[in-house]
């Protein structure tokens, strides 16, 4: 076959397209380098940031501890106040025992979620009575009390010092502090329609610890009024340690004459 001959032309044309085709196939590199690096490279950055957030990264939990006040006796049930404090501090108060039954659901039920609260504000026992629940207060009030005292006995009770966690030189014991005065303090005699109503009362330092009725009226259906409602009317005396107190249902004229002679006793008491 003759060099010009057409279909030489073509073979050789062919053959040379088929080899330039080959030849850059194989110069052409076999794969994107910044591909690659992306794809090499990513995944372990995040592990590695994953890695670096600390594990139950929150901070230290304070100490929080539990503690459950004795149980207070009182007409209508006992009462039982349990405490949750963090670092001396009162966080939470629940009442574990409360006065049931009657009326006592209702009173209970509107008493207790105040003086929870009151606990957690006041951050002692010195919160008020709530209206209409004077017994279940008072009662709560000795529970709360008997609480704190168990809190600072076992270590940083309510309010107190000394949770920073710096050392410091050992400090002196504190002395005791001396018991308060016993005194006994009798009020004005208030007259009454059905008799006279006279107070007496036993106060360590300005604290009621004790209240009762040297005079009441007497004398036909006095005698059992009275019998029925100074015993109340005594008890609330010491729970409220005001003369702020409630009438005792069916002796209102007994019931009024004995908050204005407890109110003349706390007068002269200087309370």
């Amino acid at each position: 076959m003759k060099k010009s001959h057409p279909i030489r032309r073509t073979m050789l044309a062919a053959a040379a397209t088929v080899s330039g085709i080959v030849l850059l196939l194989s110069l052409k590199p076999a794969g994107d380098p910044a591909a690659a690096s992306a794809q090499g490279g990513a995944a372990p950055q995040q592990t590695a940031a994953g890695q670096e957030s600390p594990q139950g990264g929150s901070a230290q939990q304070t100490g929080t501890r539990t503690v459950t006040g004795d149980v207070v006796k009182t007409e209508y049930g006992p009462v039982q106040v349990r405490l949750s404090l963090s670092d001396g501090r009162i966080v939470k108060a629940d009442a574990v025992q409360a006065p049931q039954g009657g009326t006592s659901d209702q009173k209970t039920a509107l008493a207790v979620p105040r003086l929870n609260k009151a606990a957690v504000a006041a951050q002692s026992a010195g919160i008020d009575a709530v209206s209409g629940a004077t017994y279940t207060s008072g009662g709560y009030k000795k529970s709360l009390q008997s609480a704190l005292d168990k809190a600072k006995a076992t270590g940083g009770g309510s309010g107190s010092a000394g949770a920073s966690g710096t050392s410091a030189s050992p400090k002196a014991p504190a002395a005791k502090a001396p018991a308060a005065q016993t005194r006994v303090i009798t009020g004005d005699v208030a007259r009454t329609e059905y008799g006279p109503v006279q107070v007496r009362l036993v106060l360590a330092g300005t604290k009621i610890t004790k209240a009762e009725t040297v005079q009441a009226p007497s004398g036909g259906r006095s005698t059992q009024v009275t019998a029925d409602a100074v015993p109340k009317l005594n008890q609330e005396a010491v729970a409220a340690g005001s003369a702020d107190i409630d009438a005792v249902s069916g002796a209102t004229y007994t019931s009024g004459g004995y908050r204005k002679s407890l109110q003349s006793a706390l007068d002269k008491a200087g309370g």
